[in-house]
């Protein structure tokens, strides 16, 4: 079997990259370096392949998964309140922008 192949993990396990992954690219992760972290995270929580009986019905470790969203909290949270509202501004005023170009197009169309 080559270095890389996925046929020893389940459809599950798959699948679960696959979410893994879409959730890294609407980020705006490159779409290597998402499958890349999918796979490390469903590693991760799973041991590896778990296809034919290789460790199926072990338990499973849901903190690589859950990890990404504590850190970005505790690092917004560390941040002053005047810091955080300035981003907060800035950043609905790039939405604000972006959906009066949209709809610019949208009637030039």
């Amino acid at each position: 079997m080559t270095r890389g192949s996925k046929a020893k993990y389940s459809s599950k396990q798959k699948r679960q990259a696959e979410h893994i992954e879409e959730g890294y690219e609407s980020r705006g992760t490159p779409k290597k370096e998402a499958e890349r972290r999918a796979w490390a995270t469903v590693n991760k929580m799973t041991g590896g392949g778990k296809k034919g009986g290789s460790g199926v019905g072990k338990p499973k470790n849901k903190k690589p998964a859950q990890k990404g969203g504590k850190k970005g909290g505790r690092a917004a949270a560390a941040r002053p309140v005047a810091e955080r509202s300035a981003s907060a501004r800035k950043a609905a005023a790039t939405r604000q922008k972006r959906k009066t170009s949209t709809t610019t197009r949208q009637k030039a169309a």
